[in-house]
C-alpha cells in the first residue's frame, strides 16, 4: 500500500529504504533527536550511526502503512520486518518537523 508522505518525512523513509546514510542525515536538523529502543540519539552524525547499527543488527525493512497528524506531530504507522522477535511489528514513528527538517523522531 502506498501512502502520501511529504517533505523530510518522505525523505526519511526513502533514505531508510535505500540505506543512504548521507540522505538520511540531511533529513534532520543539527539539534535533532531520535528516541528508539530506550535510547536517545542526538545530531545528524549520531543518527546516521544509529541507522547503520540498526540495519547491521536487524537487517530490517520499513513499509509505511498510514499517516495521521496529532498534537503537531506527523505520526506514521509502519510495518517493520527483520531479524528480531515477533517480526513483523507495526510501529509508530512520531515526527516533529520545523523549518523543513526533522527535529525529533520517536519510534514506539
Amino acid at each position: 500500500m502506498t501512502i502520501a508522505l511529504s517533505g523530510p518525512v518522505s525523505a526519511f523513509f526513502d533514505a531508510e529504504r535505500t540505506q543512504d546514510l548521507e540522505a538520511l542525515g540531511r533529513c534532520f536538523s543539527e539539534r535533532a533527536i531520535v528516541r528508539d529502543e530506550g535510547r536517545t540519539v542526538e545530531g545528524p552524525e549520531a543518527i546516521k550511526r544509529w541507522m547503520k547499527e540498526a540495519k547491521a543488527k536487524y537487517h530490517h525493512t520499513v513499509e509505511p502503512l498510514g499517516v495521521s497528524h496529532r498534537d503537531g506531530l506527523t505520526v506514521v504507522t509502519a510495518r517493520v520486518a527483520g531479524a528480531f522477535p515477533n517480526s513483523p511489528l507495526d510501529l509508530q514513528h512520531l515526527f516533529a518537523v520545523e523549518g523543513g527538517k526533522i527535529v525529533s523522531l520517536e519510534i514506539r
